[in-house]
């Protein structure tokens, strides 16, 4: 019998594991093998590998401090936005992280107490109720397993199941589907660059250098001629002097949107949701690790004095984030508004030479 049974060892679920470990009886399952910190992954994160400043704050406000093995070159200090709908082009100051993000995952999971379970790779399939609580169904080297638990955590991103299951009367985050393509790239550029084209899609794409490789990504609609327009951003960009001949790898998944704050859902008592899980992203710039950090501290905070009405605690914490979440989309028209972000760009406003 576990107190809580954590759904998910990303950022939100590793971190909310690290916190709490050594006072609750805890499982955490991930679908990916993430025992060792150097072995090869069997299932890749699609992300690009940014840690915003947001996230930088909260890695700070955790006191942990990244190894620098985690880190790739080139660190990045602008962003080169690129509008193909108004052919404008800016360079903006910005400081990020440049990290590998398999890496970044198994790092945080190796932060995390002995104490913990943790069961690698592992699927979740079904819940229910039981007196006390929960028996959870989960897939473990191919064998089904149950365990029993007070509480259910959903840490497991935009597919999360456990949101699907309790949920259903809940609207759900727009959701996109996010291809990315490695390719090789020995001389790489020195910023990040967002690219803008409504013809392609109403959120946005981006490049990313990798050490000798550079990512090329898109936040596409599902069912929406995914494949054609990822195929058009290519030509379109090819003129600018990108070359996307050599492809090494394709990473793919989905992401949410939360366009509206009833999108924005903590779950219910005994089975809560934190990070992206709960539509805790960034509907400006898709960014969630700051977001997983800050919701996974606020449940530990919240279960920190006991289990007993976590809950409601856990809720009014997470205003905050509710309250970060209407201020992004209030500035979402600055940036997907072709008149507007066209206006922005022309003005040269905080642009640099």
């Amino acid at each position: 019998m576990y107190d809580i049974i954590i759904i998910g060892a990303g950022p939100a679920g590793a971190n909310l594991a690290r916190l709490i470990g050594d006072k609750y009886k805890v499982l955490l399952l991930d679908k990916r093998d993430l025992n060792n910190i150097n072995s090869p992954p069997l299932v890749h994160k699609c992300c690009g590998g940014l840690l915003a400043p947001d996230a930088q704050k909260m890695i700070a406000k955790l006191g942990l401090g990244i190894p620098k093995d985690i880190l790739v070159d080139p660190q990045l200090f602008a962003v080169r936005t690129i509008d193909l709908t108004n052919n404008l082009e800016r360079l903006y100051q910005r400081f990020y992280y440049n990290m590998d993000r398999e890496k970044f995952d198994r790092w945080m999971v190796s932060l995390i107490s002995s104490s913990v379970d943790k069961q690698f790779p592992a699927f979740f399939k079904s819940f229910t109720g039981i007196s006390g609580g929960y028996e959870v169904k989960y897939n473990y080297n191919r064998e089904e397993k149950t365990a029993k638990t007070r509480i259910i955590i959903g840490a497991d991103g935009a597919s999360s199941n456990l949101r699907r299951l309790i949920g259903t009367d809940r609207e759900t985050p727009k959701k996109y589907i996010a291809i990315q393509e490695w390719f090789e790239c020995p001389s790489p550029m020195p910023y990040f660059t967002a690219i803008f084209d409504e013809k392609i899609s109403d959120f946005y794409s981006w490049l990313i250098p990798k050490d000798n490789y550079l990512l090329l990504g898109s936040a596409l609609k599902p069912r929406d001629n995914t494949e054609k327009k990822y195929r058009i951003l290519k030509e379109k960009l090819a003129p600018l002097g990108f070359n996307f001949d050599n492809k090494v790898k394709r990473e793919g998944a989905y992401i949410y949107r939360p366009k509206k704050l009833s999108q924005f859902f903590r779950g219910v008592e005994g089975a809560t949701l934190i990070g992206e899980a709960a539509g805790a992203i960034s509907p400006s710039s898709a960014e969630g690790i700051s977001y997983a950090l800050k919701s996974s501290l606020c449940l530990a905070e919240s279960i920190d004095s006991g289990l007993e009405g976590y809950f409601d605690r856990y809720k009014h914490m997470m205003n905050e984030i509710r309250l970060n979440l209407l201020l992004k989309n209030l500035k979402c028209p600055a940036m997907y508004h072709p008149l507007i972000r066209q206006f922005a760009m022309m003005s040269g406003l905080n642009s640099i030479r």
